[in-house]
């Protein structure tokens, strides 16, 4: 699954490294002055809180009191009041109170759901059989929000069935289970049924079966779809909604005649349905189902889906609704066979579906090959939603995702929501072998799914498919610096997490299960080899298909095809939170390198610093011939060690940006490495070294360990660099800084200031139309030249822009705002606009013509600068805004700095409803910190510790620890401010 908020240009909104939080830079503000000064800004304008005590810029040894709002996070099950030193611990509950019963395994499914869209209901019945593995007297299984008829066992164990209503159930609301006495004990070895009958609601929740609105001839109509991960199968049918759990299924859906129905498996038939004219000999779910239908005159059919193979609750799929697809198939390379791909929307959008269906066409046969292993399911469709929670789900044989993930508009082509969309087809794929075919035992895995289906889908597979993407070097700017961002913080939780409920499971699809696993995975490929790395990986789906897995069982397969002993190398990253800096310092025979824990609140304590991890340091020096020439089997396994090396020539550890570690060279080694990194031609280093290392700067100079002067140093020595990743990356690192002053306007306009000397060349150079003859390089780097130079103000600029949307706004001709720039036109346009340019925007966000073009109205209706129009805003978002785009609100909101605290009162006057909304969702985690991990004062931080006092904060606990993390040196412990 893809979580709601990834790669913004998408159409997700991203949290990046960019929206750094106000005072993580306390420890900096003074190499910050010597930065103004070498840009020729006076030092008099500075903050009068500016410290100005000097330290050494290599190694500091100590840091001021300060406190950070912050995002990060953990996995603790201790409240927020409890957490407020970082730590994180270790959960304590016995599995029994949040497991499942292991003496009952469900092996199959009869399910049949009738589904009414006009009365926004739906019924069903559901056969479970059941494999007694230990004798049991008692039958517990998973339910919630459903109204359950009367329950039958039948059994050789029991001389007639066992039938009790719904009210004998002892249910556990919390741990949302029910538990059915038996008269009679189950012997281990035999065999029962348990039938059931149940209702419930289509609600717009968007988890369990719920409903999706969408407007056609000026009218509302309704689809319904489920989403089901992670535990929320049971608000759909009663079941044992648990990954270990696997069981076959077989689904009948029951509909409206002009509606189309869709499962995981295709249909094996498909029949009218009349509910009058069943009798005494029709099956037992239909005749249960009939009787809510009784005197129903409409049209029925029930649709008949093929048995699945084993599989998890959590990604069983079923539809319904008015939708129309497209069509194509691949052919299998393993058996030939021709397996039919569909793609199904919506009839008003399905001209913007083309796109996702041509990618899932190519990448299926490639994962074939790399695993040699047959995707298994007859068919592979994808369904596109106007309502969904997170941004895509895998679910076997049936895809689901919002409309920003798959939808593109073939005459409007946004490069970067292109790039999204192929991501997002191709990391769903993945999952169909990572997570489908080999499940993760428990959520505390879910780095088995998620990490693969990153690293193989966005990165692997995709660079076979596109490789003017530049994938590889992408993923150093988005997964690896987003898992560097979450786990430089004390809060931090392992890649392998215990999670001991549902609220816990929910909050754990983090950057750290998807980009940290992703970027340890990663790792380990290039230290073992490509080649070698993707064999173990085969061999271990083969040795668990259709099964499930735990990490032990993962790194036995690549054991196997490398001989490497993987554990060693590998289980500190995983089980362990963090991950390391390495200091470089120069001896007169090489180098001497020393690993420790890297915090973005300075060096770590012993306490914090105990972590050993193996290290490929990946060395990159210059051969005889003048060329590069890379030693992978260097590793840094123990606290430090020194490596002989000639440094009177250019070397650089962590080649190509592969491993999981910053380093922290001397001022002299980095002013070194940064011009041979910066030449024009014939450099050692490559461009995805030229992105490391802009990333690392402000990141070491955040945690105290150098000078800010020295981050915007290396960054200006990249003024005539071609390539647009390294130039994204240079705009983020300034974004960084740029948000760390974001209450000081005079300095913000300074550090615009230094911006614009960067970007206005690349605009005067490339300009402002796009080419279909350009390479996507090109069209991305002018997008991103006039982006950050908007955003600082260039007035040039601003004027262009404005222009172009005054045009749109007066004729409704929108062909003077390029798709790529539609998104900064539109922020330029409310930025000076009035009430004719909030009301477009707002017709825009309630009939979009594409997903891009929604959330770009969206985040311009944040973008305001008058109070008057952000109330407005704020009265749409609660009264017109659909739940799903709550995230592109907040996110926004939280961009716009002249009401970033008042996003925080608003959320906090609005905070059951926005609670009411969100509930169970992944949206609920987001708003939160969004709404709260920009604020930078004292008085912020006490005033939001006070409002969560006594809430209920378990659906957001390790968001909310995350976004509130203490800081104060010199307190042993890190100890609250008193």
């Amino acid at each position: 699954m893809l979580q709601g908020v990834r790669g913004c240009r998408g159409g997700w909104i991203q949290s990046t490294p960019s929206l750094s939080r106000s005072l993580f830079f306390t420890c900096t503000r003074t190499p910050l002055r010597r930065l103004l000064s070498d840009h020729h800004i006076d030092r008099a304008s500075l903050p009068a809180f500016i410290n100005p005590s000097r330290r050494s810029p290599h190694r500091p040894t100590s840091f001021p009191h300060t406190f950070t709002l912050s995002l990060s996070r953990s996995c603790s099950s201790h409240s927020f009041l409890s957490m407020s030193t970082g730590a994180t611990a270790e959960t304590t509950k016995d599995p029994n109170q949040y497991r499942l019963p292991t003496d009952l395994k469900p092996t199959h499914y009869d399910l049949t759901i009738h589904t009414d869209l006009e009365k926004l209901k739906f019924n069903g019945f559901i056969t479970a059989h059941l494999e007694v593995k230990k004798a049991t007297n008692s039958i517990t299984f998973n339910t919630a929000d459903l109204t359950l008829g009367s329950l039958s066992l039948t059994s050789s164990s029991l001389n007639e069935p066992y039938v009790q209503p719904a009210s004998a159930l002892q249910i556990d609301t919390k741990a949302e289970r029910a538990t059915l006495q038996l008269p009679a004990t189950l012997p281990e070895g035999s065999t029962a049924q348990l039938k059931v009958g149940f209702q419930a609601e289509l609600t717009g929740g968007m988890m369990g079966y719920y409903r999706s609105a969408f407007e056609q001839d000026g009218k509302t109509k309704y689809y319904s779809l489920t989403q089901f991960e992670p535990t929320a199968a049971r608000r759909a049918f009663p079941c044992w909604d648990e990954p270990l759990l696997k069981a076959t299924f077989a689904v009948t859906l029951i509909s409206r005649a002009d509606t189309f129905n869709l499962s995981n498996m295709p249909a094996e038939s498909e029949e009218a349905y009349d509910p009058s004219a069943s009798s005494s000999a029709t099956t037992e779910p239909l005749s249960w189902l009939a009787e809510k239908l009784t005197g129903s005159t409409e049209n029925w059919k029930i649709t008949k889906f093929e048995t699945t193979p084993p599989m998890s609750t959590y990604i069983v799929a079923f539809a319904n609704g008015p939708f129309t697809y497209l069509e194509s198939s691949y052919k299998s390379p393993l058996s030939g066979k021709v397996r039919p791909l569909r793609i199904y929307t919506t009839p008003d959008v399905i001209h913007q579906a083309q796109f996702a269906l041509d990618v899932k066409e190519k990448v299926l046969p490639l994962y074939e090959q790399v695993f040699d292993i047959e995707y298994p399911l007859p068919k592979l469709d994808t369904l596109v939603a106007t309502d969904f929670d997170a941004g895509a789900m895998e679910n076997w044989g049936l895809i689901t995702g919002r409309t920003s993930a798959f939808l593109l508009d073939p005459q409007k082509v946004d490069i970067g929501a292109k790039k999204q969309i192929a991501s997002t087809q191709s990391h769903e794929v993945a999952h169909m072998w990572f997570g489908n075919i080999t499940t993760m035992a428990w959520w505390d895995y879910l780095y088995l799914n998620e990490g693969f289906a990153s690293l193989m889908g966005e990165v692997i597979i995709l660079n076979k498919v596109f490789p003017e993407f530049k994938v590889n070097a992408t993923f150093i700017s988005s997964h690896l610096n987003r898992a560097f961002s979450l786990d430089a913080k004390l809060s931090s939780h392992p890649i392998e997490v215990e999670c001991p409920d549902a609220n816990m499971i929910n909050q754990i699809f983090d950057s750290l299960s998807y980009a940290k696993a992703a970027s340890v995975l990663r790792m380990l490929s290039n230290y073992v080899g490509e080649e070698k790395f993707l064999k173990g990986v085969s061999i271990y789906l083969k040795q668990h298909l259709y099964g499930s897995s735990v990490t032990e069982d993962l790194w036995e397969g690549i054991k196997t095809a490398t001989g490497v002993d993987i554990p060693k190398v590998m289980d500190a990253w995983v089980k362990q939170m963090g991950f390391p800096v390495v200091t470089v310092t120069e001896t007169k025979d090489g180098i001497h390198v020393r690993q420790d824990r890297f915090l973005e609140s300075g060096p770590a304590l012993p306490k914090d610093n105990e972590t050993i991890w193996t290290i490929p340091l990946s060395l990159v020096t210059v051969g005889a011939d003048g060329k590069p020439v890379v030693d992978n089997s260097i590793v840094l396994d123990s606290r430090e060690k020194t490596i002989p090396l000639d440094t009177s020539k250019p070397f650089k550890l962590n080649a190509g940006t592969v491993g999981v570690f910053r380093v922290l060279y001397t001022p002299e080694r980095l002013a070194a490495i940064a011009k041979e990194a910066a030449k024009s031609k014939g450099s050692l280093f490559g461009f995805e070294d030229r992105i490391g290392l802009i990333n690392d700067a402000p990141a070491l100079a955040k945690a105290g360990l150098t000078e800010v002067s020295s981050a915007l140093t290396l960054i200006d020595n990249f003024r005539n660099e071609t390539e647009y990743l390294v130039w994204s990356s240079i705009a983020d690192s300034i974004e960084v800084i740029v948000n760390t002053w974001w209450e000081h306007q005079h300095i913000v306009d300074l550090l615009n200031s230094f911006r614009n000397k960067l970007f206005v060349p690349i605009i005067k150079r490339l300009g402002y139309e796009y080419s279909e003859d350009e390479d996507i390089d090109t069209k991305e780097l002018r997008t991103k030249a006039i982006v950050q130079a908007a955003n600082a103000e260039e007035k040039s600029v601003v004027e262009e822009l404005r222009s172009r949307f005054n045009h749109f706004l007066k004729t409704g001709d929108d062909s003077r705002i390029p798709p790529d720039l539609q998104r900064i036109t539109f922020k330029i346009g409310a930025q000076n606009g009035g009430q004719a340019e909030w009301e477009k925007f707002a017709s825009i966000v309630n009939k979009p013509p594409t997903p891009s073009a929604a959330i770009a109205a969206i985040l311009a209706l944040t973008s305001f600068k008058e109070d008057k129009y952000i109330e407005q805003t704020f009265n749409f978002i609660d009264t017109k805004s659909r739940d799903q785009d709550l995230i592109y609100f907040f996110s926004g909101l939280r961009q716009n700095f002249k009401y970033r605290k008042y996003l925080s009162m608003k959320f906090k006057e609005s905070y059951d409803a926005y609670v009411k909304r969100t509930e169970g969702n992944f949206s609920l985690q987001y708003i939160v910190q969004f709404s709260h991990d920009s604020l930078s004062t004292f008085e912020d931080y006490k005033e939001t510790e006070k409002f969560f006092e006594g809430k209920d904060t378990s659906k957001y606990d390790m968001t909310l620890k995350q976004t509130f993390v203490q800081r104060r040196s010199g307190l042993s412990d890190r100890q609250p401010i008193s």
